[in-house]
């Protein structure tokens, strides 16, 4: 029998289900974890903010499909993660939080960053607990990691008090196993039959593929079934690049039209929120079919005519093998013409060269200089809104926003992990000059750390994607708190030890791009740009 402290058990957990990076911020309730990881091989990375460990730990998990990893320390370390582990929730991603706590023997006496925790997280999270024992730590890693994945992936919370962590237990027993695959629902074979009919039936069909795509087995599906069923394909969140760009079905620029045009509509792993009009966004005499891993979604906010609860991959595999009629070409031609005419109306701004640069100029130098594998990563409003339509993604390219939530400052979290977890992709972090502000300082523990990614900053001195509403409501002169500077955002990163270029003509932005690329560091390029309507009309709230 050998014995091992309460950190060192919590590492082995860990490395036996593949985890390889810990992100964190120091604190003394969970130093024992490090030790640890020290032995497990496992590298500890350290942030300048908890909420950017939490971030990095989402970040993993999207880049891998296995769950990411984050420890941060009592109190206030806990509450610095709480946004983080919001975003997560909202978006569905697994990730494990592993939270430090006051010795049980002090519980309520008023210790050192004592308060409830577990009341704060359970909100947030699948699954929160303290655990009760030291002998007990690789158990509940164990039930941590199948939570995390299993139906709707999520985040999940372990309190691990200071006296579990430095206590001793054997460490064979329980051992730790990697989970296997987490189960996958197929759709109601019933179901599918009727929804396969409808498909028959159909003349105008379109298809919506949400962020659920990245946790199904059969990701490929996609690709098989667009390329036999010729219609309208509208893919978001992290599904984009599962269709190659060039591809007959994919339209980025005319979901609006579509929407309004269709006899039948299937959304998978999209819930009907705003991002849908709540469900009226499609016209009301079309008919809806919503496929998703969560039971409880279909019907929410609208009736559906056929809920499914699945797995987006699988459920395509079952459509394609039910379905008689494939052939919606005519269809999939109108819905072409909409969406290259609007694209075309993009490729003035994308080619001009005036100065202070267009937004979708910056973003088409950005997207001229992507590889096969590269990661992008938006933080912001409008300038990453307007990257989202500009830039050509095809797996195993990767685009990683915040999703439904919303959340400013994902950024650098993101961008550390998903460096770390794809080393030989170039990382680039697409940024609003708001957004850059308010985790600024994680390119220092990028620069010290040895891990670079290349930011590219659409400076507008404003926050534009809520100015834009404000001034239109109550004229210019009202316009308060969103307005900013030309800040020198870059001469930040070259303080901390990072590549930093200004740029404010279009001329230099290749060049200063191609510097960045070639830096080998954490590289900030700045960028001037000039106002654009290519947004304008669109709401923030």
């Amino acid at each position: 029998m050998t014995q091992a402290h309460g950190g060192r058990l919590v590492a082995k957990a860990l490395a036996r289900h593949g985890t390889t990076h810990l992100f964190t911020l120091c604190g003394g309730h969970i130093q024992a974890i490090y030790d640890g990881c020290l032995d497990e091989g496992i590298r500890v990375i350290d942030t300048r903010h908890e909420q950017t460990a939490g971030h990095a730990a989402d970040g993993y998990a999207r880049v891998t499909g296995r769950p990411g990893v984050c420890a941060v320390t009592a109190g206030p370390g806990v509450t610095d993660v709480v946004t983080a582990v919001a975003n997560a929730q909202r978006a569905g991603i697994p990730m494990v939080v592993i939270g430090g706590a006051g010795p049980n023997l002090l519980r309520d006496m008023g210790s050192l960053q004592d308060m409830d925790h577990l009341g704060l997280m359970r909100s947030i999270t699948k699954f929160c607990v303290s655990v009760p024992s030291t002998d007990r730590l690789q158990e509940y890693v164990d039930t941590a990691f199948r939570i995390a994945q299993a139906n709707v992936p999520g985040p999940v919370y372990l309190e691990m008090p200071l006296d579990v962590l430095m206590g001793y237990a054997d460490d064979a027993a329980p051992a730790t196993h990697p989970i296997p695959p987490p189960p996958r629902p197929a759709g109601d074979p019933a179901s599918i039959a009727q929804a396969a009919a409808m498909l028959d039936a159909a003349e105008r069909p379109m298809f919506i593929v949400g962020g659920q795509l990245r946790w199904s087995p059969k990701r490929d599906a996609l690709r098989r079934f667009a390329d036999e069923v010729a219609a309208p394909f509208f893919l978001n969140g992290m599904a984009r690049g599962g269709l190659p760009h060039a591809h007959p079905g994919l339209m980025t620029r005319a979901r609006k039209a579509a929407l309004a045009e269709t006899d039948l509509c299937f959304v998978f792993g999209t819930p009907l929120d705003f991002r849908l009009s709540y469900g009226r966004a499609i016209n009301a005499g079309a008919k809806l079919v919503q496929i998703d891993l969560d039971g409880q979604e279909p019907g929410r906010n609208r009736r559906v005519d056929v809920a499914i609860h699945g797995d987006t991959g699988i459920v395509l595999e079952q459509l394609l093998a039910a379905s008689k009629k494939r052939d919606f070409a005519s269809w999939r031609a109108r819905i072409r013409v909409a969406d290259d005419a609007s694209r075309a109306q993009m490729a003035a701004e994308m080619t001009s060269a005036d100065d202070p640069p267009n937004p979708l100029f910056v973003c088409a130098e950005i997207d001229a200089r992507l590889g096969p594998n590269d990661i992008i990563i938006g933080d912001g409003g409008d300038f990453v809104a307007t990257a989202a339509y500009v830039l050509r993604l095809e797996s195993p390219q990767l685009w990683m926003d915040p999703g439904p939530l919303g959340t400013l400052g994902v950024g650098p979290g993101y961008a550390m992990a998903a460096k770390l977890a794809r080393p030989d992709a170039r990382v680039w972090l697409v940024y609003g000059d708001g957004s850059f502000g308010l985790h600024a300082l994680e390119f220092e523990a990028m620069a010290r750390q040895g891990i670079p990614v290349i930011g590219v900053i659409g400076n507008d001195a404003a926050w534009t994607q809520i100015r834009r509403g404000q001034v239109d409501m109550y004229g210019a002169e009202r316009a308060v708190a969103t307005g900013l500077d030309y800040t020198r955002y870059e001469k930040v990163v070259e303080a901390v030890g990072g590549f930093g270029q200004w740029v404010e003509r279009s001329q230099d932005l290749g060049p200063a791009l191609d510097a960045a690329i070639a830096s080998g560091r954490p590289a900030c390029v700045n960028v001037k740009i000039a106002s654009s309507d290519f947004r304008k009309g669109a709401i923030s709230v």
